[in-house]
């Protein structure tokens, strides 16, 4: 049968890209980016088939017309680029993919399919950082963690654990990494209910996400402009707090935490911790390690890395 032989959580954010020279402090983010190395090695060293990264949604893959709460690529995956992040066709196992999906339904768990499916820095951060040079299929899974309403916290454990007995249903002994992108603490200048903008900025991001379906450049560079002029909003205690959960394999206990419980304990870029959340029950919350925490306002992010191993790898 098919194994899950690692599971890692990586902090996305684009800023790390464009605003490196603007960074205050360095020790701190050459501390994450190394973490983000120790992650690759750990990656490359379980030695996988293939990877599904489960990541959030930032609206240019995905539009308020029509975002399911769980999405799997079963076919082509594009990337969009944005911020020098990777751009184009990415390596996939459609036949995996589905395979799984199939599964998971019988299973359960009815995930939305793409059989064309354009993933953003949600995914493509850690393909850019912890799946660097290995060249592995990847099947994104897109949780929406920015539409209001959002799925349950204990919706996402139980889709991480149904995702766990899906990848050991298939035969064939394939090896599969389980990737988690997005967190930890942090706000974006977004409304956060889409219905009830707030100023002009909310009523324009709003919009995008309305209609920016084919055309999602067109929008980007305001966008852009929104996100940079906002001020960081971190919580440290509660990022090390989550960290140290999950160093004893008791991340469960977050699956208590309503979407209102999240934003105001970790803002609403907190709400992407049901990514990790998801990778944990696939682990089946087992202990794990955390790789590096840099509390980055530069990023307006806390920077966390940290990785799980099965029963089997220890």
């Amino acid at each position: 049968m098919a194994e899950i032989v690692l599971g890692v959580g990586a902090s996305h954010s684009t800023l790390m890209n464009t605003h490196w020279e603007q960074v205050i402090h360095r020790d701190r983010a050459e501390r994450f980016r190394d973490g983000l190395r120790s992650a690759r090695d750990a990656v490359a060293a379980s030695r996988p088939d293939v990877a599904i990264v489960i990541g959030s949604n930032h609206f240019r893959g995905l539009w308020l017309d029509l975002i399911p709460s769980f999405t799997l690529g079963v076919g082509e995956v594009i990337s969009s680029g944005e911020a020098g992040t990777p751009s184009g066709p990415q390596p996939t196992d459609p036949a995996f993919a589905q395979s799984v999906a199939r599964f998971l339904v019988e299973g359960g768990t009815e995930v939305a399919i793409s059989a064309r499916l354009q993933i953003d820095h949600g995914q493509s951060h850690a393909v850019q950082y912890v799946l660097r040079d290995l060249d592995l299929p990847v099947v994104p899974l897109v949780v929406n963690a920015f539409a209001a309403p959002l799925p349950l916290m204990s919706r996402c454990v139980e889709v991480g654990r149904n995702l766990a007995a899906a990848v050991a249903a298939l035969p064939g002994g394939l090896r599969v990494a389980v990737i988690a992108s997005g967190g930890l603490s942090h706000r974006l200048p977004w409304p956060s209910r889409w219905q009830e903008p707030g100023n002009e900025d909310e009523r324009f991001l709003v919009q995008s996400w309305l209609n920016g379906r084919g055309d999602w450049e067109r929008y980007d560079a305001r966008r852009r402009e929104i996100t940079t002029a906002a001020r960081p909003a971190l919580s440290p205690d509660f990022d090390r707090g989550f960290l140290t959960a999950l160093e004893r394999g008791d991340l469960q206990r977050y699956a208590e935490m309503s979407t209102e419980d999240i934003e105001a304990a970790a803002g609403n870029g907190g709400q992407e911790l049901r990514n990790w959340l998801m990778m944990a029950a696939a682990l089946d919350f087992r202990p794990g390690r955390t790789l590096a925490y840099a509390p980055m306002p530069e990023w307006l992010t806390g920077m966390g890395v940290a990785v799980i191993e099965p029963v089997t790898a220890r």
